[in-house]
């Protein structure tokens, strides 16, 4: 039977009452609660921590008709409730210190209003309020306190670009933070959630008995949904729309929106497009029409980030971990934002390694187009369609044309104004990203037995194998010349279509690309 679509909706009760479709979370809420107290999880915007941290608070209040046919409903016991304190800085933006502090006075004396207790009013400090409010609700309640924080971080990010107020928020809010532990006699449990991981010493410090969840496989499908979600729960849309004459092909939905990793085997759906796609019936980005990651793209321009690297890079969790105001490092905030994710775990020795990509079509496409904007200052003529259109017939000659014209289009100005386009990866990410937005299939730094190829891109027609050269003036037909030598058409000789070698090559004097010579094996 077909339920309603819980677009945007972050309320437990609303969902269960109101017959809109639900994915069961509550085994991981078991779980949580039966293993331990102090939790802190980091999902990107938009995955449904709102909601699981609504579903744990009416747990906690013992409403048990929510939580009937539910996993969790045999296994709880309905005859203790706790009360629960709850902290959301999820609404508006929060721009000088003050103003968090009056948000945070507001959120404390409508907890205290709820629980039917009394706590002196402002100017006393925030946390020492917040402290009055824990020890008076435990008191009245006879039970210890159940404390749930909604993006902890959010006046932290919002004010990334002006780094002494992003501080400042810091401050404040590891002021009202550090109350949780030494509160520890009052609190059942607490559970924080946010985007991003802010290392503890800089705003977790006093609560280092935060257990992070982010990486954890049990916990590695909490948020979003998986393949078994949409075969089960979701079924009726599928063959609502197939009904309709729309079918949505299951290849599509999991090329667009799946791929989400956080540790575990199981990869996950982007819930929020999921209930878009079902709604419009329209494979578009939902997701990151949602919200353009300006600062994101910024850092990545100033960093001279190389975009090729998009499609695999390396990291430790202490680098995926390492996000401060002082110190933003752009693996980290990519994973943490949602724009890469974990491809696979490598463990050498004792030592943990993770290898990141892309997510699926809709990150890679979206996030290049953004990517392509900020490097280049005009958008290209050429159609989207008529491009990928060249590559597939292979039309080599007028596929030169266009990149030539695509770095033709850069004013001289531009290169002059823009530090970025000083340093050699500029042109090659250039490339990629504009390749990257179409859609297609790539493969960068491809590796062969006889070295990496710097750019593959794989059509049902066709494969071409890019490889990129500098030079400092005129042609110098390495970039050709050097695919041939390492052999690396070799590869994909059995795959039955043919293989192009395209040799690009730079010029720093020109600024354009002054050779694609290309070659089909």
């Amino acid at each position: 039977m077909r339920r309603k679509l819980p677009i945007g909706i972050q309320t437990f009760r609303e969902i269960r009452e109101e017959g809109y479709y639900y994915v069961d979370k509550t085994a991981y809420a078991w779980r949580l609660v039966s293993e331990g107290k102090y939790y802190f999880l980091s999902r990107p915007r938009r995955f449904g921590k709102s909601l699981f941290l609504d579903t744990l608070a009416e747990l906690f209040a013992g409403n048990e008709p929510l939580f009937r046919g539910l996993f969790v409903h045999d296994r709880w016991n309905w005859n203790v409730r706790y009360p629960v304190v709850r902290l959301s800085f999820a609404e508006g933006r929060l721009q000088t210190a003050t103003a968090l502090d009056e948000h945070i006075h507001v959120l404390l004396s409508d907890n205290a209003d709820r629980l039917g207790v009394t706590i002196e009013p402002p100017p006393m400090d925030t946390h020492l309020r917040f402290k009055r409010l824990i020890e008076r609700v435990a008191e009245k309640a006879g039970r210890r306190v159940v404390v749930l924080v909604d993006e902890y971080d959010k006046p932290i990010l919002d004010n990334l670009t002006t780094p002494e107020v992003a501080r400042a928020m810091r401050e404040g809010l590891r002021n009202l933070y550090s109350v949780i532990k030494g509160q520890d006699a009052h609190i059942r449990f607490a559970f924080l959630t946010g985007v991003s991981k802010f290392s503890k010493v800089s705003i977790f410090s006093g609560l280092n008995n935060l257990a992070d969840i982010t990486l954890s496989v049990p916990f590695a499908t909490i948020c979003g949904y998986t393949e078994a979600d949409l075969d089960t729960v979701f079924a009726p849309e599928f063959a609502a729309a197939a009904a309709e004459g729309k079918p949505l092909s299951r290849e599509a939905v999991r090329s667009w929106y799946n791929g989400y990793s956080w540790g575990g085997n199981e990869r996950v759906y982007n819930p929020f497009d999921v209930l878009q796609l079902f709604f419009f019936r329209e494979f578009r980005a939902w997701w990151f029409e949602t919200g353009t990651p300006t600062f994101l793209i910024d850092l990545l321009k100033a960093r001279r980030f190389f975009t090729p690297q998009l499609e695999g890079l390396y990291a430790t969790e202490e680098l995926l971990s390492a996000f401060d105001v002082d110190g933003i490092e752009p693996e980290a905030i990519l994973w943490q934002t949602g724009y890469l994710t974990i491809g696979a775990v490598h463990v050498t020795a004792g030592v943990t390694e993770y290898e990141l990509k892309l997510p699926n079509r809709e990150v890679r496409m979206a996030l290049n187009r953004a990517l392509t904007a900020a490097l280049i200052p005009t958008r290209p003529t050429a159609s989207v369609t008529a491009l990928i259109n060249l590559m597939r017939a292979g039309d080599l000659e007028r596929l030169r044309d266009h990149f030539q014209r695509l770095y033709t289009s850069i004013p001289h100005d531009w290169y002059r104004k823009n530090p970025i386009t000083h340093y050699e990866g500029y042109w090659a990410s250039v490339f990629y990203s504009h390749l990257a937005a179409l859609g297609l299939e790539l493969i960068a730094e491809d590796v062969t037995h006889h070295g990496c190829i710097d750019l593959t891109v794989k059509l049902p027609e066709r494969i071409y194998l890019f490889e990129f050269k500098v030079v400092a003036d005129e042609p110098e037909g390495a970039a050709l010349a050097q695919l041939r030598a390492k052999g690396y058409a070799e590869k994909y000789r059995g795959q039955g279509v043919p293989v192009h070698l395209v040799g690009v090559e730079f010029s720093k004097r020109q600024r354009n690309v002054v050779a694609v010579a290309c070659e089909t094996c």
